[in-house]
């Protein structure tokens, strides 16, 4: 397992995504409420560019006309034919014990702070420091 820094959490607004290149991979990334999910960028179905799609959530039913609507922003419907895949998961929403997408792990971690540095010399008794 490679790990791959791709980007800082204000980079991926909630809401919104990013897409990336790993390895030779095409992935997005889609920040759902501060909650972080990647999924290759290929729809099983043809080959679609999946990660371009919108966003949506789940309409269901318990009777006829009594239509809720959950999960807002975290099913991501392809562009090309409207194959629907939970972000979470990769699992399609209509088959998922059978059709997924690829989904991979992400984690947010704490940046490590980097400071410049430069060579310091002590001249008689006088900090001074060296740009190259």
């Amino acid at each position: 397992m490679t790990r791959h820094i791709v980007a800082h959490v204000a980079d991926i607004p909630p809401g919104e995504r990013l897409i990336v290149e790993i390895a030779g991979r095409s992935i997005g990334i889609f920040n759902v409420g501060g909650c972080f999910y990647a999924l290759k960028n290929s729809c099983p179905h043809q080959g679609g560019k999946l990660c371009l799609g919108r966003t949506v959530g789940l309409a269901s039913a318990a009777r006829p006309g009594e239509i809720s609507y959950t999960r807002e922003g975290e099913i991501l419907r392809c562009p090309w034919h409207g194959w629907e895949f939970d972000l979470a998961t990769g699992r399609s929403v209509f088959d998922p014990h059978r059709t997924r997408v690829k989904s991979y792990p992400v984690e947010v971690e704490p940046a490590e702070l980097q400071a410049e540095t430069y060579p310091v010399e002590i001249d008689r008794e006088r900090v001074v420091v060296v740009l190259t």
